[in-house]
């Protein structure tokens, strides 16, 4: 089972910085949903890079980052969403929208180096190529809460504040 992209949306083309990452995100998010339903298959990961030859090592490089950033951790993931996700249990929600939010989580975390701001527009956008208006709010609140109150993020958010104060000086 191959997740594809919806016909009237334009696939993510790159050669460059944002545009290549964020091919990068959108391969890691298929992944994740791939590995949800094909799992016991022990190819379907090798058949997913067969059927994306054309895709830069770079590319494929920061993609696998992120999907096996997210696989190792998962659990403590899935308890920062239970967390936020008030009156929301994973397996309820639909397996678009919580890879979308495992992928920003792990990234927002675990990933030091990328703003948080970039993580969480990337994951809107994943939203809006691959869900609907109400997955985007939702992906967008879920971040949002956790950005603002997981100990983890206190120095990107402390960036995201030194940054407001220069741009004002």
């Amino acid at each position: 089972m191959t997740m594809t992209i919806p016909s009237d949306v334009p696939q993510a083309t790159s050669t460059k910085g944002g545009s290549s990452r964020r091919l990068a995100r959108q391969l890691a998010l298929q992944l994740l949903f791939q590995q949800e339903f094909q799992a016991k298959h022990e190819e379907w990961q090798e058949n997913f890079w067969e059927e994306h030859q054309s895709v830069s090592g770079n590319v494929r490089a920061f993609a696998t980052s992120i999907f096996r950033g997210v696989k190792d951790h998962q659990s403590d993931i899935d308890r920062l969403i239970q967390r936020f996700a008030v009156d929301w249990s994973i397996a309820r929600m639909p397996v678009v929208d919580r890879n979308i939010l495992r992928c920003a989580i792990y990234e927002l975390v675990w990933e030091p180096d990328i703003p948080a701001a970039v993580t969480i527009n990337e994951a809107i956008e994943l939203a809006k190529r691959f869900a609907d208006d109400e997955a985007q709010r939702f992906v967008n609140g879920i971040l949002d809460h956790i950005f603002r109150d997981e100990e983890r993020l206190t120095e990107k958010r402390r960036h995201i504040k030194l940054a407001s104060v220069q741009s004002e000086s």
